[in-house]
C-alpha cells in the first residue's frame, strides 16, 4: 500500500475494523518512512463475469451498478450509504451463486427488489429503464401493480 503522503510502498496496520458493509474492512495504517497515518477501506475483489444480452462476457463492475442505482435515486431522500448497502446485498447474493458467471438479466430484478423496499419512485425510475417501457400504458400498469402491494 503506497503512502498517500510520500509514496513509500511499505506501511504497517495499526488498527483493523469491520464496517457496516460486510465486505469492506477499514484499516488504519502508518507509513514506515514518513510515519504519517492514513485509513484504507478494502474490499474483496471477485472474478465474477457478467453475461450480456448479446452473449458477450465482461467483468463485473461495482461502479456500473452504483451508477445505475444512483441515477434512479437522483433527487430522492436516499443516502449514499443506503445505496452502498443495496449494492453490497446484491453482490452478496451474486457471490452465493454456484457459478462465477451471471446473466445480466438476473441483476435488474435484484436491484428492483431492493429499491422497492426503500423508495417507490426510485423503483419506478429503475424499472422503466430495465423493463424498457415503450408507452405510457406500460408505465401506468407497473405503477398500478406497485400501488396494490
Amino acid at each position: 500500500m503506497k503512502c498517500p503522503f510520500c509514496a513509500h510502498e511499505e506501511s504497517k496496520v495499526i488498527d483493523k475494523r469491520d464496517t457496516e458493509t460486510a465486505d469492506v474492512v477499514r484499516r488504519r495504517r502508518e507509513c514506515l518512512d514518513c510515519e504519517k497515518r492514513f485509513t484504507t477501506h478494502e474490499r474483496v475483489e471477485t472474478d465474477l463475469k457478467i453475461i450480456k444480452k448479446d452473449g458477450k462476457r465482461e467483468p463485473y463492475q461495482r461502479e456500473k451498478l452504483k451508477r445505475g442505482i444512483s441515477i434512479a435515486c437522483e433527487k430522492r431522500p436516499i443516502a449514499l450509504e443506503k445505496i452502498e448497502e443495496i449494492i453490497s446485498r446484491i453482490e452478496a447474493t451474486l457471490k452465493t451463486q454456484s457459478s462465477e458467471e451471471v446473466e445480466s438479466s438476473a441483476i435488474g430484478p435484484l436491484v428492483m427488489k431492493e429499491l422497492k423496499k426503500i423508495d417507490k419512485v426510485a423503483y419506478i425510475r429503475f424499472a422503466s429503464v430495465y423493463k424498457d417501457f415503450n408507452d405510457a400504458e406500460s408505465f401506468e400498469k407497473e405503477v398500478k401493480v406497485l400501488l396494490r402491494r
